[in-house]
């Protein structure tokens, strides 16, 4: 991956998952009641800090709070950064 973002201390960098087009029954949902998505891939992880060990890798699918991080864009992807503790599950 190309991504030059490295994230400092006991922070991650998540690559949200699209969120669904279409329900299970077929319903297409419209772009103004899509929900933000809680589920991502881990793109970069922190070194930790002396206290705090980091859990998650690269790699790792998690579900994280519908509002936690920070949105940023980098080369036309969008990206959350977060602490760990916001991540909730790694699944």
């Amino acid at each position: 991956m190309g991504l030059n973002v490295k994230p400092l201390s006991d922070r991650v960098v998540i690559e949200p998952v699209a969120a669904e087009n279409k329900t299970a029954s077929g319903i297409i949902i419209p772009e103004t009641a899509k929900e933000k998505p809680q589920k991502g891939k881990v793109v970069a992880v922190g070194k930790g800090t002396k206290d705090h060990e980091m859990t998650v890798k690269e790699g790792d699918m998690v579900l994280y709070g519908k509002y936690a991080g920070t949105e940023l864009k980098l080369e036309g992807t969008d990206y959350l950064i977060m602490r760990e503790d916001d991540i909730l599950a790694i699944v």
